[in-house]
């Protein structure tokens, strides 16, 4: 019987045998472009995907005028924490 794990998502995956981890294995260590990484390098590597947030912000749709987001934007990276600063700036200033 093989062997299955099932991810978070609910997508089923059939693990190697022994034998074709062996294989596999066996495959790699032949292979003169890698080699297995020792646990400094595999802890020295970047995590993938997009930094984990804050927790304190929401994803919204807004449209904004063409003009707005232009000017934003030709400041340079950052653009929407520049929008937020100055909407967060705003709302404090009218309460």
């Amino acid at each position: 019987m093989q062997k299955t794990l099932t991810t978070r998502s609910g997508r089923v995956l059939i693990l190697p045998t022994a034998e074709e981890d062996a294989a596999i294995n066996a495959g790699i260590a032949a292979d003169p472009d890698t080699y297995e990484l020792s646990d400094s390098e595999f802890e020295a590597l970047r995590p993938r995907g997009r930094p984990f947030g804050s927790g304190s912000k929401i994803q919204v749709t807004l449209r904004l005028d063409i003009d707005v987001v232009n000017k934003l934007k030709a400041d340079g990276t950052g653009w929407q924490t520049r929008a937020n600063a100055a909407l967060r700036k705003a709302v404090l200033k009218s309460a």
